[in-house]
């Protein structure tokens, strides 16, 4: 309902510029000229606002999400986090690493993240698995990107969703068959699970740059956390 009166207040503004200016084409009194101008200016100054004001909104918008992931990130996506790291072969990275990298360090660190590689096919197993059992993560993020009109997240949380389902399936018809064994045997399947499996070392990694430069202490007490997970798991 507000955009559409934004689109009424801006019609009427043009449409109140073009009659001073068909007036100004009938009688030739330059003051109409200077009439027709006066809509168009605030029209302008209008758009300007708007556009500051929707950026400022969707910059809140993103540090609201930021702080939201760094909820999620400690409590229902930690070990999935944890066993994506632990099967990584290369970039050769450990949250130790992040957390003891600087700004830069972690940048190059990303950089080299755009080819992911692990450690064997089993060990992916576990990771895909974790995928699954935070299902209701990928969803309540969907949920949070359609209210807060972020496209690029809806789309990555859509391409997960469906790639959970695909696991659901097979697993439903072969619980006991390991479904990386199957998604070998499929180059679509297989790119999937290397791209969604990648994407998740490289979203973490992009989140860790964000809160190095923004919220450095937090990015110190989640992979803190992470530690004592391993620490305890590993006793």
């Amino acid at each position: 309902m507000e955009r559409r009166s934004y689109v009424a207040f801006y019609v009427i503004l043009v449409a109140a510029s073009a009659v001073f200016l068909a007036i100004e084409r009938l009688t030739h009194l330059e003051f109409m000229f200077h009439l027709a101008a006066i809509p168009l200016e605030i029209l302008l100054a209008v758009f300007i606002v708007q556009r500051f004001l929707d950026n400022r909104e969707n910059e809140e918008k993103r540090r609201q999400l930021m702080l939201i992931k760094s909820c999620m990130f400690r409590s229902d996506m930690s070990n999935l986090f944890i066993a994506n790291f632990d099967a990584l072969e290369s970039p050769p990275v450990t949250m130790s690493k992040i957390k003891d990298s600087t700004l830069n360090e972690l940048k190059r660190i990303r950089e080299q993240a755009d080819t992911v590689q692990y450690k064997s096919s089993e060990m992916m197993e576990p990771v895909i698995m974790e995928y699954v059992k935070a299902r209701h993560v990928w969803q309540d993020f969907m949920e949070r990107a359609i209210a807060y009109d972020f496209e690029d997240v809806f789309r990555d949380m859509v391409y997960i969703l469906h790639f959970v389902r695909d696991v659901e399936s097979f697993k439903e018809n072969n619980p006991d068959r390991l479904f990386i064994r199957e998604a070998q045997k499929n180059e679509l399947l297989m790119r999937k699970v290397r791209k969604v499996l990648g994407d998740g070392i490289r979203r973490f990694l992009d989140y860790a740059i964000e809160l190095k430069e923004k919220e450095p202490d937090l990015l110190y007490e989640i992979i803190a956390e992470y530690e004592l997970v391993t620490e305890t798991r590993a006793a």
